[in-house]
């Protein structure tokens, strides 16, 4: 726990903000989302409930900018290799999304409870903020995807970043399984959970740029 003065200075908002950030990113790789309280989150940073609304809106703000911050890191990290490494197919640029992302559990969690849990809860202001960095994100996948697919052109590359969200936010809960879900799977002799994600991604992915495809006329 940080004992924190009041921030006064742009500086001292920044680096109070960028300790909130922080603790809440260790807080979720130690458990759920939906078990961490802003309560909680307060009193790891050292600061109380008002004073962590002074920088953020709510809790659901708090990640949904680690949201962003996340997103982005994953983007910087599957740029190099989806444009340099991966050939124009559908199953390999599929794959390799479905793979990178399976390496980034915090996004794969945030994107999971975004529309259902985290977007319920923010004011008007900060709703344009995260959206306008959601867009330019998306936008930043589609542009990669696009050229490998030039002929799906921008509505269809469009649709495919969506896609991205949809299929982990459906995805991700199954990766985590309860102990007893988990022990019943492995009875069944059923793949591990995480093997299960990968493996529904990529399906659902490539699914999606083959259907892409053909309705564009196979460009």
């Amino acid at each position: 726990m940080t004992d924190f003065q009041r921030a006064r200075r742009p500086e001292q908002v920044r680096q109070r903000r960028e300790a909130i950030l922080d603790t809440a990113g260790e807080m979720l790789a130690e458990r759920p989302l939906a078990e961490i309280s802003l309560r909680e989150l307060s009193d790891r940073v050292g600061l109380a409930k008002s004073n962590v609304l002074r920088y953020f809106d709510s809790r659901e703000a708090v990640f949904l900018e680690l949201l962003d911050r996340r997103w982005t890191a994953w983007l910087d990290e599957l740029e190099p290799v989806l444009t340099k490494q991966v050939p124009s197919d559908p199953e390999a640029v599929a794959t390799a999304v479905a793979l990178s992302l399976s390496g980034h559990a915090q996004l794969c969690e945030l994107i999971s409870s975004m529309a259902g849990v985290l977007e319920r809860n923010i004011t008007v202001e900060y709703a344009r903020v995260f959206k306008g960095n959601s867009s330019r994100n998306a936008d930043r996948l589609a542009a990669m995807v696009r050229g490998h697919f030039p002929g799906i052109g921008e509505h269809g590359a469009g649709h495919f970043a969506g896609s991205v969200f949809v299929i982990v936010a459906g995805l991700w809960p199954y990766a985590r399984p309860t102990e007893a879900v988990a022990q019943v799977m492995a009875e069944m002799g059923s793949p591990t959970s995480p093997e299960l994600f990968v493996i529904g991604l990529r399906e659902g992915l490539c699914n999606q740029l083959v259907g892409l495809i053909a309705r564009s006329g196979g460009r």
